[in-house]
């Protein structure tokens, strides 16, 4: 025992280092630092515009500063005031509604349309179609919407003369500014879940149909019975990036309607934060506003985890 010292200093084999550690080569060092100089510019670029911006996110929530004058610390209070601000208030309100809206209709479209696409034999037209508007730049998007629904746009016209009812006014009417905006939400993002639900249709198995259809399983028994609860993981996938997007209204809004609509009946909480920001240089009660997003993100994110162990299944068991 008392030369196990000396036995573990002993240098080992060829390649490897005392103690019998595999020595590094020389190739494998040089692979090593051409990965930290592939990785290095977006971690850098991480570092920079995602990082940075929420250490000083936080910092600010607690301190009132304008962009020119000195920094002073004001604790907790942005966060009481911006939760007694019922502009804020509101655009919490107007934002979960965006989202409870736009969130199932567009699930749901997305999956009936999967469906039928899955029916035909040539299916690449109707995917360009359907995914144009998911790589068209949102702001163009909102630009052409905003076009179609003027009072005297396309939409108002073809609803006045088909129901006989005066033009509506989408972006002037508060009832309605709400639903413009979740129109133009589910159609630019209808593509991508069109597509993801489509490759989820394909990847079940034909045995698994084949086996229903075997026990006399009609077409609706074999959809809500067998295909859409093994589509379930990937709809419960979509439901939390849907969700995080629909929190994150911001485009859509400010294109879309005037200084967030007819009596801030479309501000969301993103706009919420870029008025205080960048309209009245308030980077406290932004900052703080930004933070209580996040949590209400967590929070919702958190619910979904924990309600897909019910209605999530998958192929092996495991939720």
């Amino acid at each position: 025992m008392a030369d196990a010292p000396e036995r573990a200093a002993m240098p080992g084999p060829a390649g490897t280092a005392p103690g019998g550690l595999r020595e590094e080569s020389a190739w494998r060092r040089r692979d090593r630092r051409w990965g930290y100089v592939f990785v290095g510019p977006q971690l850098i670029g991480m570092a920079l515009f995602v990082l940075l911006p929420f250490a000083a996110s936080i910092v600010l929530a607690f301190a009132q500063w304008d962009g020119l004058n000195a920094l002073s610390w004001v604790g907790f209070d942005n966060f009481r005031t911006e939760l007694s601000d019922p502009l804020f208030g509101r655009a919490i309100i107007n934002t979960l509604l965006i989202a409870l809206i736009t969130v199932p209709v567009g699930l749901g479209l997305a999956v009936i349309i999967a469906v039928a696409l899955e029916r035909l034999k040539t299916k690449t037209l109707y995917l360009i179609l359907f995914f144009a508007p998911v790589v068209t730049s949102s702001v163009a998007v909102a630009m052409i919407w905003q076009q179609l629904f003027r009072k005297d746009g396309v939409l108002s016209g073809f609803i006045s003369s088909v129901f006989h009812v005066p033009p509506p006014d989408w972006l002037g009417d508060p009832h309605l500014a709400l639903i413009a905006v979740c129109i133009v939400s589910v159609w630019s993002s209808l593509g991508l879940n069109v597509i993801i639900f489509l490759a989820g249709l394909q990847n079940i198995s034909p045995s698994v149909i084949e086996a229903a259809r075997i026990d006399g399983a009609g077409a609706l028994t074999l959809f809500f019975r067998v295909r859409l609860p093994l589509l379930s993981p990937i709809m419960f996938f979509s439901s939390v990036i849907a969700f995080i997007s629909s929190l994150q209204t911001f485009d859509t809004v400010f294109i879309l309607t005037a200084d967030a609509g007819p009596d801030n009946a479309t501000r969301t909480i993103v706009y919420h934060i870029y008025d205080l920001g960048f309209g009245k240089f308030q980077f406290g009660p932004a900052s703080a506003a930004s933070v209580i997003l996040l949590l209400i993100t967590l929070v919702i994110t958190g619910i979904q985890f924990t309600a897909q162990k019910k209605f999530v299944h998958y192929e092996d068991g495991a939720a």
